[in-house]
């Protein structure tokens, strides 16, 4: 089992005739070769790129290959909103955008239309994607670092989601899935909608959320983390960020009291979330937690 994505997940990549677009189709297509099935580039309908056939618009490929069933979108920032709702227009069930930089009030937009869209789902803006080991990816992330096991991992940031994954892989312990949410302001997919699928997942047996300063989604998670029955290992980026300076996403930002990295760290640990001080600390925690689930079984 997984979530969201696996071996049978149908990709169509939106932007594939473009640098990004094209030098990542052909990663995703090395690590699941049966899983990208076309692309999609405004004007350039009936060519081919990398094998696969290029269509003008989503509903164009979709009628061709009805099997798809989830989109990825490597286009400029400019272009990256009409993506998306080009794709929601369609009913895509799954919709990944990998673009960094989308303007603020063209996300506004989408949000309201997304409210509006219950057949599909969003990840991102401004992620690494996510993936299934050995099943399917969907993004940037280096696919040698993953195996296959039972520790679920979500992550706001791209970086620390190759850390926290590598890290577990080097220790012999695998992933069910791996999910790199984004971390701009408006997002699709949230801590707590990963959370209440991987706690649906019976592969999964723990999960690792790494968060970060800004927002209030860590402590919106930790209520839900309190009715889990899975365990959970945190961990809290940007601990030493001055206040009031962005650092590096978007979202990043603390305002006052809120968003701060000791209220998150306090309502983790309120819902009997240990938070590793340190990403070296992380794998211990969920060694230690793996190894007292075995002793009970």
């Amino acid at each position: 089992m997984s979530i969201f994505i696996n071996k049978d997940t149908r990709v169509l990549v939106q932007g594939i005739t473009g640098r990004e677009g094209g030098f990542h189709t052909q990663q995703m297509m090395a690590y699941g070769p049966n899983t990208i099935v076309a692309g999609v580039t405004p004007g350039k309908g009936g060519q081919e790129a990398f094998g696969l056939p290029v269509y003008d618009t989503v509903k164009d490929a979709l009628k061709a290959h009805p099997s798809i069933n989830a989109s990825i979108i490597f286009v400029p920032p400019a272009f990256a909103a009409d993506s998306i709702l080009e794709a929601l227009d369609a009913e895509m069930p799954l919709i990944v955008c990998i673009t960094e930089g989308v303007p603020l009030h063209d996300m506004i937009k989408v949000n309201q239309v997304l409210q509006r869209s219950p057949k599909s789902k969003l990840i991102g803006p401004n992620c690494p994607g996510l993936t299934t080991p050995d099943q399917c990816k969907m993004g940037i992330m280096p696919g040698h670092i993953f195996k296959p096991g039972t520790v679920g991992v979500v992550s706001r940031s791209g970086t620390l989601t190759y850390e926290i994954a590598a890290d577990l892989t080097n220790r012999g312990y695998g992933q069910s899935s791996i999910v790199g949410i984004g971390g701009d302001p408006i997002i699709g997919t949230r801590f707590i909608d990963v959370l209440k699928a991987f706690e649906a997942d019976p592969a999964t047996e723990l999960v690792v959320m790494a968060g970060e300063i800004g927002g209030e989604d860590e402590e919106i998670a930790a209520e839900y983390i309190k009715t889990m029955t899975k365990p959970v290992v945190g961990f809290i980026g940007g601990r030493t960020a001055p206040k009031g300076k962005r650092m590096g996403h978007a979202g990043a930002i603390v305002s006052g009291n809120k968003g701060t990295a000791e209220a998150k760290v306090a309502a983790l640990e309120a819902a009997g979330v240990p938070v590793a001080n340190t990403t070296a600390e992380i794998g211990d925690l969920v060694v230690e937690r793996l190894k007292k689930l075995a002793a009970v079984k």
